[in-house]
């Protein structure tokens, strides 16, 4: 069967957890001309290792930008702190497919409020699993290295796990997204494995010139 699939540039969902996190508004200002959507890792300490960004944060930070908020929910009881979440403004939720019932109860609740849902993988979590979401979901996170970890290089299974699930997913009108070991040696590979969105975090947040990299990057 041919594929129907647009080709569009490259989705960058700018992970703010890599910015300055001292001067928030001052790095969303120099990064939002560039930024497709602000990725934001929120974290318990128990579910992922990290402690990070909480509602009423959020909240402050979505007065500074019109930019889509795309939320990464890694927490042990996501229930209790979505409604804080969808009440900041949050325009996308991402929740761990590997929380088994919890996921549904999420990803129902998201969409219940007008927003969008999606899913990440794991990298022992096989690929097959994206397909009961499919119609319910618009984004597939496909995770490079363990999650609620940053510094790490791509693991080496990373792309051909996109490449995997975009061949589950060939006609997936959603985004599938590579999350960790974003690198400039990296993003090409994971490109031609079928990704349609990154979530660059050192890579534009501590880039020299953000729009040249920007400007490189939806060339891929």
């Amino acid at each position: 069967m041919v594929s129907t699939r647009t080709i569009e540039p490259l989705w960058l969902d700018v992970s703010l957890w890599s910015a300055d996190l001292a001067n928030l508004e001052r790095e969303i200002g120099r990064l939002e001309p560039f930024a497709d959507s602000f990725h934001l890792d929120a974290c318990d300490g128990h579910y992922a290792p990290a402690l990070l960004f909480f509602p009423d944060l959020v909240a402050r930070l979505r007065q500074l930008t019109k930019v889509p908020f795309h939320l990464h929910l890694m927490a042990t009881r996501p229930m209790d702190l979505l409604p804080g979440f969808l009440e900041a403004g949050v325009d996308r939720v991402t929740v761990p497919l590997e929380m088994g019932k919890r996921v549904w109860q999420v990803v129902d609740r998201v969409r219940e409020c007008g927003k969008a849902a999606g899913i990440s993988l794991e990298l022992e979590t096989p690929v097959e699993m994206v397909r009961g979401f499919r119609g319910k979901v618009d984004t597939v996170v496909l995770m490079g290295t363990a999650m609620g970890v940053k510094g790490c290089g791509l693991d080496e299974r990373a792309c051909g796990r996109i490449s995997a699930t975009r061949a589950l997913l060939e006609d997936f009108p959603g985004r599938i997204v590579a999350d960790g070991g974003i690198r400039p040696e990296s993003v090409g590979l994971l490109r031609a494995a079928g990704a349609d969105g990154i979530v660059p975090g050192s890579l534009m947040c501590g880039a020299a010139d953000v729009g040249a990299m920007a400007d490189w990057l939806r060339r891929l």
